[in-house]
């Protein structure tokens, strides 16, 4: 997707991503190795942070490239489990056209 939403959803997809590992790390940490929770105090916040960038790049570029509810709501669902949104924004680059939506100005000058 070479649209502005399609590349903040690519970004909120790897941060939402990096963000999971870093609190499933930090999960580790607190109950197997050191028994301190700090490291879910840190990443659970920055990781609820990239999820509701994730929910809100989503909307966005569902909007943009007018997705179905059905493609909408898969997308909400892959936020849910670990890594599974970045898997869906690969999945759904593959299979939308690289043109740049109607709504969505062409900067022309710019490139």
């Amino acid at each position: 997707m070479s649209s502005t939403a399609g590349r903040w959803f690519r970004y909120a997809a790897i941060a939402e991503t990096i963000s999971w590992a870093g609190l499933l790390v930090g999960m580790f940490f607190k109950y197997i190795v050191v028994k301190n929770d700090i490291g879910v105090f840190v990443f659970g916040r920055v990781h609820g942070a990239m999820f509701v960038f994730y929910l809100v790049t989503l909307l966005w570029t569902a909007r943009v490239h007018r997705w179905s509810f059905a493609r909408l709501l898969v997308g909400g669902a892959a936020s849910i489990p670990p890594f599974l949104g970045l898997l869906f924004e690969r999945w759904v680059a593959k299979r939308t056209p690289d043109t740049t939506p109607a709504d969505e100005p062409a900067i022309a000058a710019a490139h």
